[in-house]
């Protein structure tokens, strides 16, 4: 399955130069058994009615409970929880 995160960041926030470590706290979700991939993309719009940033992580179903319990995904949440305005989490059949 693809566990979408899809975020939109305060206002003013540069999520171009949020890329890179972002993507450093996913790649590490790679370890976990039963997670094959991780890509992130940016928004081509820049629009107060859009959000900025898609996580898209390729999983197995039964690798989201191990993900959820992670050491990344608990990293990601108090390092950008707090510039975080809205979250939409979308899970889907590839």
């Amino acid at each position: 399955m693809k566990h979408h995160i899809i975020v939109k960041f305060e206002e003013g926030t540069d999520v171009q130069a949020l890329l890179e470590p972002v993507k450093a706290i996913f790649d590490e979700c790679l370890e976990i058994p039963g997670i094959h991939g991780v890509e992130l993309k940016t928004s081509c719009i820049d629009r107060p009615n859009r959000y900025d940033l898609m996580i898209a992580i390729d999983m197995d179903k039964e690798a989201l409970p191990a993900y959820d319990a992670s050491e990344p995904h608990h990293r990601w949440k108090e390092e950008y929880g707090g510039i975080t305005v809205k979250k939409a989490i979308f899970d889907c059949e590839e």
